[in-house]
């Protein structure tokens, strides 16, 4: 009896350790991805930050003024797998804003910058930073490519009316 309760308090002391020990891997990206958003400042201290483009790859997004209905599609799958859980089509807060007329506000690139580049534009933004404020949740990175991110600027698209 006493080899038993001293092998499970032995395996208790190594679980405990190893769930204490380690790092976290989301800490060391959003430490890494604030210090480089810190490094994007220009040596008189104001921000380097567009807030029409956002910060990211993407400084020019080519759309046409006709919708793309078949990047549209793929992008309506993106939505319902990644974004719908947080995110309605209408103006309706669910746990982030509502996506209705976000066309019409944003520009292409800086949609698309904040959906592959979310946690620097979280940091750098300050109409996200206060949008975060009523929603009260960070959005999560999505890890989308940039094929997913324009099908899914062409599907927002398409939720505003384009045709």
């Amino acid at each position: 009896m006493k080899k038993l309760l001293s092998l499970s308090i032995i395996t208790l002391i190594i679980v405990a350790a190893a769930s204490c020990g380690g790092s976290n891997e989301s800490e060391k990206t959003t430490e890494a991805t604030s210090e480089s958003a810190a490094s994007t400042d220009s040596d008189d201290g104001n921000p380097s930050y567009d807030p029409h483009r956002g910060e990211g790859k993407f400084t020019s997004v080519d759309i046409s003024s006709k919708l793309d209905a078949s990047k549209a599609e793929l992008g309506n799958q993106v939505s319902q797998v990644k974004c719908s859980s947080c995110h309605k089509l209408t103006n309706e807060k669910l746990v982030g804003p509502g996506w209705a007329g976000v066309t019409t506000r944003r520009k292409p690139e800086w949609i698309m910058n904040f959906i592959t580049n979310t946690d620097v534009m979280i940091n750098k933004d300050p109409q996200v930073q206060a949008q975060l404020e009523l929603c009260l949740v960070r959005m999560p990175n999505q890890n989308l490519s940039d094929e997913d991110a324009r099908n899914l600027l062409e599907f927002m698209r398409q939720n505003d009316g384009v045709k």
